[in-house]
């Protein structure tokens, strides 16, 4: 299966993993900005004008659900191509929040990162509330960076 053929009927049990390397690149200006490149785009990172950013992006958690609701809906896609099921669409809202004082270095109770996350999905859809219990099901099991988030992925930072 290639790169564009993302919604074939899937592997036989025992089939070796197709690993696929993801990687980019980012340099940080003297301010908040970040432009990373991904693939031949160009995404911008950035903070609010408000605490010092330019506004030239989202900022990184923004950028991380989007990144998740982008997966979910892409992961529902292959999903409803390979099971020929009849889905419009979905609206996805992802939230969550995260102790700023942490950030900002005025306190080390607690964590820097979000408590949880919640993802909502909404279907568009004619699936019956089985169908789509199941959907969901087999969505949480597949998509990539829901597994990423929620499992242990382990995290190596190096300084060169």
């Amino acid at each position: 299966m290639s790169d564009t053929d993302c919604c074939g009927k899937g592997s036989a049990p025992g089939t070796k993993p197709k690993m696929k390397t993801i990687r980019i690149e980012a340099r940080a200006n003297d301010k908040y900005q970040v432009a990373v490149k991904a693939g031949e785009r160009t995404l911008y990172v950035d903070q609010a004008v408000a605490v010092g950013g330019e506004g030239a992006g989202a900022n990184p958690m923004e950028y991380l659900f989007a990144s998740l609701a982008g997966c979910l809906a892409t992961t529902a896609r292959i999903i409803a191509t390979q099971q020929n099921l009849d889905l419009h669409g979905l609206d996805i809202k992802v939230e969550g929040a995260l102790d700023l004082n942490f950030l900002y270095g005025k306190s080390r109770d607690g964590r820097p990162g979000t408590t949880g996350i919640n993802v909502s999905v909404v279907l568009d859809s004619a699936m019956s509330e089985l169908e789509r219990q199941s959907f969901i099901k087999e969505l949480q099991s597949r998509c990539p960076i829901l597994d990423t988030l929620g499992g242990a992925t382990p995290i190596t930072v190096t300084a060169v």
